[in-house]
């Protein structure tokens, strides 16, 4: 039987997905606090889902890192370490900075265009104060770059980091930084390097990106640990 050329398929998403998608996000954004404990029961009928999927997302975040299961005992949200940030941001930086790097000669038009587009829905999230929307458009952007260069090694160790960073990345763009907006020139002007071509200041920019949120999130931690 003939299939209509423009048919497509529907997104479907399974009942351990929806709850892997869901748990991470409350973790990342605080509704669940680093060392809460987790109940399945209460999870899955906040979920709408058996417990089944929900103690199969749950296995997937201790793979990722987010929580840590105890057999016999409990299960809780990980800890947030003050000394992880230094290594985690350090590491990401140097794989996106390669990557922008790599992007350069490769880049195409098309993509220029993309990146421009999500730069300015990136600082209208900021502006209108939806951080956890601006975390996702400034990865959807960080993404496309990593894309562009055409190293899976690149996309699949900044994934990883991804993960953890987030609970990082939406302290800092939830508070009032005033620099929280230097992003988005970061944004442009590593855009127009990429457009020029000129890897090495793609990379520059890229670790300066990087490392100047990192620097005001540590110093942030730090005062609210005084």
């Amino acid at each position: 039987m003939p299939i209509p050329a423009n048919y497509s398929t529907p997104v479907r998403i399974s009942a351990k997905d929806r709850a892997l998608s869901q748990i991470q996000r409350w973790i990342i954004d605080g509704t669940l606090q680093p060392g809460e404990k987790l109940n399945d029961a209460e999870l899955a009928e906040a979920l709408g889902v058996s417990r089944t999927p929900v103690r199969e997302a749950l296995q997937l975040l201790e793979v990722q890192g987010l929580v840590q299961m105890q057999p016999g005992r409990d299960t809780r949200v990980t800890t947030i370490e003050k000394e992880d940030i230094l290594k985690m941001y350090s590491t990401l930086s140097a794989l996106h900075a390669l990557a922008a790097e790599l992007a350069a000669p490769l880049i195409l038009p098309e993509q220029i265009e993309m990146l421009k587009r999500l730069n300015a829905e990136f600082a209208q999230a900021i502006e209108t104060g939806q951080p956890y929307q601006a975390m996702e458009l400034d990865e959807q952007f960080h993404g496309m770059i990593i894309d562009a260069a055409d190293n899976p090694y690149i996309s699949s160790f900044s994934a990883s980091l991804q993960i953890h960073i987030r609970r990082y990345k939406y302290v800092f763009l939830k508070r009032p930084f005033p620099s929280a907006n230097a992003s988005v020139l970061e944004h442009e002007a590593l855009v127009a390097a990429l457009e020029k071509g000129d890897g090495k200041s793609a990379a520059d920019i890229m670790k300066q990106n990087i490392w100047r949120p990192m620097t005001e999130l540590q110093q942030f931690i730090s005062k609210e640990e005084g």
